[in-house]
C-alpha cells in the first residue's frame, strides 16, 4: 500500500473513533461518514471541537429542528468544525433551509441540502434556483413515481446549478437509469444515473466505466453490493485513473478494514459495507487533484468555485447522501444526554 493510502486509511480510523467520543449515542455509521469527511479535507476530529459545534447547533435552532436530528447533527457538526467561524455557517444554513422549505418538504435531507449549499462559493441561493431545483425533482417523480423520496431533493438542488437544462438534465438520467438496472439494484441505479447526469461523458461511456470498475472488483473477490453501495462507485469511477489501479487500492483499503474494530464482520452485507467504506477512503486521496473529478457535481461545480474545493465537497456530499439511506432507526439516549441536547436555544 502507498504511503498516501495507508496514512488515509489510519486516519479514517483516527477520525472515526475521534468522532465516537463526542457522538456516543448516535449511530456508528455517521461516525464513519464524519471520519471521512475529516479526510478528504486533510483535517483531524477534535472531540472538544465536534462537542461544541453541537452546542452551537442547539443553541441556532428550535427545540423541534431537523438541524437537532440525531440522523444529522454529528455531520452537521463536522462540516462546522472545519470552520474558522462556525457560528457564521449555521446561520446561513438556516437562512437556506428557510428558504428551501418553501418547495420542499422539511427534514434532515434538506437541512444537509441547506448545508451543502452554504459550500458553494460566489453564489447565493434564489427562488429561481429553487424553482429549478423544484421542477427537477418534479421530473424526478413522474418518470420513477416509486423509486422517488425527499433523499432525491438534495441532488435535484445540486442539479439546479448545473448549466444544463432540467430536460437534459432528466434525460440523461434516465438514459442511465435504463442502463444501469439492467445490472444493479433500481434504487441504486437511480441514485447512480443521478450522479452521472452532472459529470462530463455520454451515458453510454460512464455506466460502462463503473460496470467495469464494479465487475474488477468481483474479479478480485470483493464483495461489493449492487444497491445504496453503487452511488460512492459511481463518483469515484469518473477518476481519470486505471481501473486495474483503482481496484488494488479498494482491495488494499479492505483489507485493511478487516483488521479494524467494528469491520470484521463475515457476512455478506457486512463485507459489502465494508468494500463501500474502503471506495470512500480510495476517493479521498484524489480529492483535489487537478488531473481528476471525483465529483457528484463535476462540470457544475467546477464552474462555481475552486477545483480543490468541488472534489471535497462533491465527495462527501455523496457519502452523505448515500450514508443517510442506511440509517437504522435512532438509538435511546441516557436521560442527562437527552436533556442537554433538548435545552431549549439561548
Amino acid at each position: 500500500m502507498k504511503p498516501e493510502l495507508e496514512k488515509l486509511c489510519q486516519d479514517f480510523i483516527s477520525n472515526r473513533d475521534a468522532v465516537g467520543k463526542a457522538f456516543r449515542w448516535d449511530n456508528s455509521a455517521l461516525h464513519t461518514v464524519c471520519a471521512n469527511i475529516f479526510c478528504a479535507h486533510g483535517e483531524t476530529a477534535d472531540t472538544e471541537r465536534l462537542k461544541e459545534c453541537r452546542r452551537i447547533i442547539r443553541d441556532s435552532t428550535g427545540f423541534l429542528s431537523k438541524f437537532r436530528s440525531r440522523k444529522v447533527r454529528s455531520v452537521l457538526a463536522a462540516m462546522l468544525s472545519l470552520e474558522d467561524q462556525p457560528e457564521d455557517r449555521m446561520t446561513q444554513a438556516n437562512a437556506y433551509f428557510r428558504l428551501l422549505k418553501r418547495q420542499f418538504k422539511g427534514s434532515e435531507y434538506l437541512v444537509l441540502t441547506a448545508f451543502l449549499l452554504a459550500d458553494l462559493a460566489d453564489q447565493t441561493l434564489t427562488e429561481e434556483t429553487i424553482s429549478r431545483g423544484k421542477e427537477i425533482y418534479a421530473r424526478m417523480n413522474r418518470q420513477h413515481r416509486i423509486l422517488t423520496d425527499k433523499t432525491d431533493s438534495v441532488f435535484a438542488m445540486l442539479m439546479a446549478f448545473s448549466g444544463k437544462t432540467a430536460e437534459e438534465l432528466t434525460d440523461e438520467t434516465e438514459a442511465c437509469y435504463q442502463a444501469l438496472k439492467k445490472k444493479f439494484s433500481s434504487g441504486g441505479s437511480q441514485t447512480a444515473a443521478q450522479v452521472f447526469s452532472m459529470a462530463g461523458g455520454t451515458p453510454e461511456e460512464k455506466t460502462q466505466r463503473v460496470t467495469a470498475l464494479y465487475d474488477a472488483l468481483k474479479e478480485a473477490e470483493i464483495k461489493y453490493g449492487h444497491s445504496s453501495e453503487l452511488a460512492p462507485l459511481a463518483a469515484l469511477s469518473l477518476a481519470d485513473t486505471p481501473l486495474s489501479v483503482l481496484t488494488e487500492e479498494i482491495k488494499e483499503a479492505d483489507e485493511f478494514l478487516k483488521t479494524q474494530t467494528g469491520f470484521t464482520g463475515s457476512k455478506e452485507a457486512d463485507q459489502a459495507q465494508r468494500a463501500m467504506y474502503a471506495v470512500m477512503i480510495v476517493s479521498d486521496q484524489y480529492a483535489g487533484t487537478e488531473q481528476v473529478n471525483i465529483t457528484v457535481m463535476t462540470n457544475t461545480i467546477d464552474m462555481l468555485i475552486a477545483k480543490q474545493q468541488a472534489s471535497r465537497i462533491s465527495i462527501f456530499m455523496n457519502l452523505l447522501q448515500f450514508a443517510v439511506k442506511l440509517l437504522p432507526e435512532e438509538k435511546e439516549q441516557p436521560e442527562e444526554e437527552r436533556k442537554q441536547d433538548d435545552a431549549p436555544a439561548k
